[in-house]
């Protein structure tokens, strides 16, 4: 079988192009006169599906060479063999879409959500006029993602086995679960992704920036990482001081803590977890922990639900992926701190009272709180300077008063109320 292209596309118009995405939308919404949009082996290059419902559409083999599909709801969509070449994808939702053998290269999906979407190898065959097979491709290779950006990408049990993602930038990504085995991911920015679980056996990581990467449980069986980075990176071993090494048991800590908190100094003693490496004790969900000291420290992924940690030195700690809803941090200092993905709803981040003519606002300058979960949070007068708080949600948050200089809300989610209260923010 030689590979050949495909010289029959129809080309659509952009008007061609709006009068199927209406029906398509009319049927997804039951209203009569609707039919589901069938675009295999259309071409559609540079045309514009934006911000349009286009879940289930069927796109297979079709050329959307720089098409501009940003925000656009792709769910359980069929992109077999499909050209996506420059295509822009940002924040557009492509669950559970089949994008086997299709081709990404330089595409960007900065923030698109991926969860379980086939992205494997595949080809897709016609038969000739005599009869014989012969195979599809867009010049390049299927299944290729070289260059493509996927920075905060939402790539959980997604399957790329076999992949070709060259270059590509995964910074910041969520890839827990991930089957990635024997992809090429040579060169590839891994910078801070999420890779627990996800199966990396085969796969060549060759210079690779793996940098601060989640690599829990990750299985790294016959990988590739000659020149790989993975300074930072976060497994099962600690990462700072074990508690085994303390010169204390931590439950002796924390309970004199506790009783610290409680004799407002007259008993106990401060507990000083700085650096320390606290996962193995999973939780602190409602403990006392006011004014502890634990720059830092790592918490990734403990629930801390309902803890009391008013005034407490957090800075530099790894608080990703934690549940702190419902947490008090009034006057806390989480300044450089890392809160991906971390769940703050309902979590006080207002000032704190330290006497009756001084407050003391929570620090969270510097933080990065991509996909972060602050709705309902009260985050009035905090410093914000410089806060990633791209793709988070922001639903009903306070920020009166807030100094948000410098920070990043590309794509956060916002009500009425809280864009009442960015209004207030300083």
């Amino acid at each position: 079988m030689q590979p050949t292209r495909r010289s029959s596309f129809a080309r659509l118009t952009q008007k061609d192009l709006a009068a199927a995405i209406a029906r398509h939308e009319m049927l997804y919404s039951g209203r009569m006169g609707g039919a589901r949009a069938v675009f295999a082996f259309c071409d559609l290059s540079g045309l514009d599906l934006s911000n349009r419902n286009l879940a289930d559409a069927d796109f297979t083999g079709a050329q959307l060479e720089e098409a501009n599909l940003s925000g656009t709801r792709l769910d359980s969509g069929s992109f077999f063999g499909a050209d996506l070449r420059r295509a822009n994808l940002a924040g557009a939702s492509l669950r559970r879409a089949d994008l086997r053998g299709a081709c990404l290269r330089g595409a960007n999906l900065i923030g698109a959500d991926l969860y379980e979407a086939d992205l494997r190898e595949g080809t897709i065959a016609e038969k000739d006029k005599d009869g014989n097979l012969r195979v599809l491709q867009h010049t390049l290779k299927p299944a290729e993602m070289a260059g493509t950006m996927l920075n905060s990408a939402n790539l959980e049990r997604a399957r790329m086995g076999g992949t070709l993602a060259v270059q590509a930038d995964f910074t910041d990504a969520m890839m827990k679960g991930c089957k990635l085995v024997r992809a090429n991911l040579r060169a590839a920015q891994l910078s801070g992704a999420n890779l627990e679980n996800a199966d990396l056996s085969g796969c060549d990581l060759a210079s690779a920036d793996l940098s601060g990467a989640i690599l829990i449980g990750a299985n790294m069986t016959a990988a590739n990482l000659q020149g790989a980075d993975t300074t930072g990176a976060l497994t099962e071993s600690a990462s700072g001081t074990l508690l085994v090494e303390l010169a204390r048991p931590i439950g002796e800590m924390l309970t004199a803590h506790a009783r610290w908190v409680e004799t407002n100094g007259g008993e106990g003693r401060p507990a000083d977890v700085s650096r320390v490496d606290l996962r193995a004790l999973e939780t602190l969900a409602h403990r006392m922990l006011t004014a502890l000291i634990a720059p830092g420290a790592n918490f990734y992924g403990m629930n801390l639900e309902g803890v009391s940690m008013q005034g407490s030195n957090l800075q530099g700690a790894d608080l990703r992926s934690a549940k702190l809803s419902g947490a008090d941090l009034r006057g806390v200092n989480l300044s450089g701190a890392k809160l991906n993905h971390a769940d703050l709803r309902d979590a006080k981040l207002g000032p704190l009272m330290i006497s009756d003519s001084r407050l003391l606002p929570a620090r969270l300058d510097q933080v990065s709180a991509r996909y972060a979960d602050f709705r309902g949070a009260d985050l009035r007068r905090a410093n914000l300077t410089a806060t990633d708080f791209a793709y988070a949600n922001l639903i009903d948050s306070d920020l009166r008063g807030a100094n948000t200089g410098d920070a990043d809300f590309t794509r956060a989610k916002r009500s009425a109320s809280s864009d009442e209260s960015f209004a207030a923010a300083g």
